[in-house]
């Protein structure tokens, strides 16, 4: 069975400034057979951070500071649900240890429930300390923040009333309505050790960033195997890769491509290589050309 075709959501000021081009671009994405759209989140960037990103040799994103519109994400994809009746939507990733895990749960149930169970709530700890500081909330053990709050909302969403004690999250006999219709799927993001043994032992779904084939090949058979070690299926944990994230250049590259898939990939997600609203043609053209080129030869 090919691959399903994911998208990342373009960095355009149209995103944010007209509802029009939002309806335009999701109908492109449904035009080209795109089954789900992703995300991304900063709350802030700071001017001058600490060159922490873990992504590049020198520890600072390619696009700088202030330069990118970062639309809230889950409020960027209900919009998107309603413009859209099919395409599935997807957080690659939302900082979880920045929101409080009940405000959070609220959100990601209204979203599952308008759009009728398409969400795909992908989660992660971030790497900025700036970010951090000015959300008020420590940068320390930022991992046992991510794995409470993972289970503070699914406490949220399928107890009634719930309870949760954890070492920094905390309420006992609550209710969050509406829950949502059914489970909402946990995506975690990462391809540390530490990462891919989280997502193993508590995710649906997998989602990482800038990996090579090499190290995507390991870790997907380390995810499976602590899958595996914890009573689940060895294919408990949906796989979705970006394989032009660490090499653009070989985005197309059936080869290249192929071994991500070859390791457990069920999910392809390519970027929406546009700048301006007026540019959706060339993104009809260039994902109907991935599929050709691509997709239909794996």
């Amino acid at each position: 069975m090919a691959p399903l075709l994911g998208v990342m959501a373009p960095f355009v000021d149209g995103l944010i400034t007209s509802g029009d081009f939002l309806q335009e671009l999701v109908g492109t994405l449904d035009e080209c057979g795109v089954e789900s759209v992703w995300t991304v989140e900063h709350v802030i960037v700071a001017e001058d951070y600490e060159p922490l990103y873990p992504y590049s040799a020198d520890g600072r994103m390619v696009s700088g500071a202030g330069r990118v519109p970062m639309p809230d994400p889950l409020e960027l994809l209900a919009f998107m649900a309603c413009a859209s009746p099919t395409l599935r939507l997807g957080t690659s990733v939302v900082v979880a240890p920045l929101h409080s895990p009940a405000v959070l749960a609220k959100r990601a149930a209204t979203l599952e429930r308008i759009s009728g169970g398409r969400l795909m709530l992908g989660l992660g700890i971030g790497w900025q300390r700036e970010e951090y500081a000015a959300v008020g909330v420590p940068y320390s053990d930022r991992g046992r923040r991510l794995e409470e709050c993972i289970e503070a909302m699914r406490a949220l969403w399928s107890e009634h009333p719930a309870s949760y004690h954890g070492r920094h999250v905390s309420f006992d006999r609550v209710h969050s309505v509406p829950a949502p219709s059914r489970p909402v799927p946990i995506v975690l993001g990462g391809h540390s050790e530490a990462a891919v043994r989280r997502a193993g032992r508590m995710a649906e779904g997998w989602f990482p960033f800038t990996i090579t084939a090499e190290e995507f090949e390991t870790s997907a058979a380390l995810l499976r195997e602590v899958a595996g070690s914890c009573g689940r299926p060895a294919d408990a944990v949906e796989i979705t890769a970006w394989p032009g994230s660490v090499d653009p250049g070989s985005e197309r590259s059936v080869g290249w491509v192929r071994r991500f898939v070859d390791a457990g990939a069920s999910r392809l997600v390519v970027r929406v290589a546009i700048t301006r609203p007026d540019q959706l043609g060339e993104l009809r053209d260039g994902l109907l050309r991935y599929r050709e080129e691509v997709l239909d030869r794996l």
